[in-house]
């Protein structure tokens, strides 16, 4: 502060400008991110100019670049922001169907695959994530930096699912008879199929969880068995 005049120094000011401006600053960053997602599904990755994500969340170019570098860095950020919102769902949900296991659900084989399947049903699956996950995995396969970053991702996000299905499959009293990442990445590779059997099909298919269902139970129930050793309360 200028002693003399009482005045913020340029530091001060543009500290407290930033702090000002963040929350508004949020909400213009969601917006794009909002547009792009929906533009990405509507139209493809590539074919999504900034002008038109821009025109789509009703902000100008100098508003994009205040928040992102280029398209990359956004896409880049879209990606975070979905995968986290997956993780805190599939944490809120295994947390609320792992709460009600009984001590009988321990002789049961089949209560991973029915508490499972429960799970995916209390999930909220977006079908333009869905759309933009299945391009952006085709587009890693050309571009090695997306791959990268894409792949990095992917580890974060089998990871964390991993982690939620050990703490779902203990509370129930049983336990693997293969590695929980292969487990888990098993069931990936077999949800994301139909998510995108999904969007191939006509508007009267069944969603992904109820596809998703015929089939989890019966892999789970043959991959579980009681836990020979119980784990501790």
């Amino acid at each position: 502060m200028d002693e003399q005049t009482g005045a913020p120094s340029p530091v001060e000011a543009a500290l407290t400008e930033a702090i000002a401006t963040s929350p508004r600053r949020a909400r213009t960053r969601e917006k794009l991110l909002d547009a792009a997602l929906s533009l990405f599904a509507e139209a493809g990755i590539a074919t999504t100019s900034i002008e038109a994500i821009c025109e789509r969340a009703g902000f100008t170019r100098g508003a994009f670049y205040s928040n992102f570098a280029d398209k990359a860095e956004l896409l880049d950020t879209l990606a975070t922001r979905e995968q986290d919102e997956v993780i805190a769902q599939l944490r809120a949900a295994i947390t609320a169907v792992a709460g009600p296991c009984t001590r009988d659900d321990e002789n049961d084989v089949n209560a991973i695959g029915e508490i499972a399947s429960t799970l995916l049903n209390s999930l909220t699956f977006d079908r333009r994530r869905a759309i933009v996950n299945s391009e952006m995995r085709v587009l890693a396969i050309r571009d090695q930096a997306l791959a990268e970053s894409y792949r990095a991702r992917e580890e974060l996000l089998l990871g964390a699912i991993g982690e939620e299905l050990t703490r779902l499959i203990e509370a129930t009293g049983q336990e693997l008879l293969i590695p929980v990442r292969m487990f888990v990445r098993l069931l990936w590779a077999g949800f994301q199929h139909d998510l995108e059997s999904v969007e191939r099909s006509g508007p009267d298919s069944p969603s992904a969880t109820e596809l998703a269902s015929e089939w989890m139970t019966v892999v789970t129930s043959r991959l579980t068995q009681p836990a020979t050793t119980p784990h501790d309360a």
